[in-house]
C-alpha cells in the first residue's frame, strides 16, 4: 500500500508537466512529513552524505570536456576520418556518420552531444549529395546513442552511484558491446543505402585517408588517455574525466585552434547549467531512493518477485519492458536514478552480475533515447533536420528494431559484457 502511495503521488506530478526532479523531492517531502515521523536532521543528512561521493564529480567533468569537442573542431576532422575509410561503400556518408559517432561518442558521454555535433556538420552534407532527409536523419538519431554506451558514459557513472558498482568496470565492458551496436547499425545504414540504390564517395587514396588520421588524432588520443589511463591505474575514473577536461581545453584551443579564449566563459556556462540540472535531479533521486529504503519497498518488491519464482529469465524480460515503458515518460538520468536503486537488489538476490546488469540498462536507455515521446535524441535531431517527431520516429524505425534485437541479446548473453573486464583482470 504505501508503494502504491508513493508512485501514485510520483506519477500524479509528473502528469501535471512538473519537473522529473521536482516532482522527485515533492514526493518524498510530503510523505515524509505527512506519513512518517523521519526527523528533518536526517532526512538533511542523508541528503549530504548521499551525493557525497567521488564518481559523482566525473559527471561536470565529461559534460565540460563533450562541450569543448563539440564547439572545438574535433567532429568535423573524424567525420573527415571516417568518410575517407568506409565513405565509398554502400551509404558513404551514412557509414561515415556511424564512425564518426562511434569515435565522437568515445571521447563525448553524451548522446545528445553526439547527435548536435556529428548531426549538423553531416546531415546537411548527406543532403545536398542526394540522400533523403529521413535516411541521414535515422543514422544520425540512432547512431548518437552510443554516447551512453561507449565508455566514458555519464549514465554508467549515475548507475555506479545509485548502485556502488565500480564505474571503471563499467566502462570495459561497455566497450564490446558499443562496438557490436555500431557495427549493427553500420550493416542496417549499408543494406538500405544498397537496397535503394544511395550514393557513395569515390575512394579515398592512401595519402588522404593518411592525412585525415593526422588531423584528427588529438581527439582520438582523447580514447588513449581516458581508457588507457583508466585500464593501467594511472587514475581513476574522476580523475580521468578531469583529464579529460583539461586535455579536450588545450585541443580545442591552443592546438586546433578552433575556439578562442573568448569563448570559453561561454562553454563554462553552459556545462555549468547542464550539470546543475543532473545533479538537481541526482539530489532528488537520492531523497526518494532514501523514502524508498526507509519504507523497505526494494526488500519487499525482491521478496514478491522471488516468491513469484519469476526466475532470472523472466526477471530480466520484465526489467526490460519496464524500462522501456518508463522511457516513453522519462529521460536516462531519470530512469536510472529512481529505478536502479529498486531493481538492483533484486537482481543481486537473483545472482545476476552487477556490470551486466549495468550494461543492459544502458542499452535499454540506448533504445529509450530513440523512441517518442520523450527520446532525447529525436528532439535534437528534430531540431537539426526541421522534421516532425511523427516523421522521425518513421525514419528511425529499421535502426531502432535492429537496437531492440540487440538489447535481448546482452541481456541474455552476459558473457558479451563480462568477458573484457574478466580478461583485464578487473572482475
Amino acid at each position: 500500500m504505501t508503494a502504491l502511495i508513493i508512485f501514485g503521488v510520483l506519477l500524479t506530478l509528473m502528469l501535471t508537466g512538473m519537473p522529473i526532479s521536482i516532482s522527485l523531492g515533492l514526493t518524498v517531502l510530503t510523505f515524509l512529513f505527512t506519513m512518517t515521523n523521519v526527523p528533518i536532521e536526517a532526512v538533511a543528512l542523508k541528503l549530504f552524505t548521499g551525493i557525497e561521493k567521488f564518481e559523482i564529480m566525473a559527471i561536470p567533468f565529461f559534460i565540460l570536456a563533450g562541450n569543448f569537442l563539440t564547439h572545438g573542431g574535433v567532429a568535423r576532422r573524424m567525420i573527415d576520418f571516417a568518410s575517407a575509410m568506409v565513405g565509398h561503400w554502400h551509404g558513404g556518408l551514412g557509414l561515415a556518420g556511424v564512425l564518426a559517432c562511434a569515435l565522437f561518442a568515445a571521447v563525448s558521454g553524451s548522446s545528445p552531444a553526439t547527435v548536435v555535433a556529428i548531426g549538423s556538420i553531416l546531415l546537411p552534407a548527406m543532403v545536398k549529395q542526394g540522400f533523403p532527409r529521413s535516411f541521414g536523419a535515422g543514422v544520425i538519431t540512432t547512431s548518437g546513442a552510443l554516447g551512453i554506451l561507449i565508455p566514458p558514459s555519464i549514465v554508467m557513472v549515475m548507475y555506479a552511484v545509485s548502485t556502488n558498482t565500480s564505474v571503471g568496470q563499467l566502462f570495459m565492458a561497455g566497450v564490446i558491446p558499443g562496438l557490436m551496436l555500431a557495427t549493427l547499425l553500420g550493416a542496417v545504414t549499408w543494406y538500405k543505402a544498397w537496397k535503394n540504390g544511395y550514393p557513395r564517395l569515390a575512394k579515398a587514396s592512401v595519402a588522404r585517408r593518411f592525412k585525415t588520421f593526422v588531423d584528427s588524432i588529438w581527439g582520438l588520443l582523447l580514447i588513449i588517455v581516458v581508457i588507457g589511463g583508466i585500464y593501467s591505474g594511472i587514475f581513476t575514473p574522476t580523475e580521468a574525466a578531469a583529464m579529460s577536461a583539461v586535455y579536450a581545453f588545450i585541443v580545442a584551443v591552443f592546438i586546433y585552434k578552433d575556439m578562442t579564449l573568448a569563448q570559453v566563459p561561454k562553454v563554462l556556462l553552459s556545462s555549468a547549467n547542464m550539470s546543475a540540472m543532473l545533479l538537481y535531479i541526482i539530489t532528488n533521486a537520492v531523497l526518494f531512493s532514501f523514502l524508498l529504503t526507509h519504507e523497505n519497498i526494494p526488500q519487499a518488491i525482491a521478496a514478491w518477485i522471488i516468491g513469484k519464482e519469476l526466475g532470472v529469465v523472466a526477471f530480466l524480460l520484465v526489467v526490460n519492458v519496464l524500462l522501456l515503458a518508463a522511457g516513453n515518460f522519462m529521460e536516462p538520468s531519470s530512469i536510472v536514478l529512481i529505478l536502479a536503486p529498486i531493481l538492483f537488489p533484486v537482481a543481486m538476490r537473483l545472482g545476476i552480475d552487477p556490470v551486466h546488469f549495468g550494461i543492459m540498462i544502458t542499452v535499454n536507455m540506448e533504445v529509450g533515447m530513440c523512441h517518442p515521446p520523450v527520446g532525447l535524441n529525436l528532439y535534437v535531431a528534430s531540431g537539426i533536420t526541421k522534421m516532425g517527431i511523427t516523421e522521425l520516429t518513421v525514419a528511425v524505425m529499421p535502426w531502432l528494431m535492429a537496437m531492440v534485437g540487440f538489447m535481448l541479446l546482452i541481456t541474455y548473453v552476459p558473457v558479451i559484457s563480462l568477458w573484457l573486464p574478466r580478461m583485464l583482470g578487473m572482475m
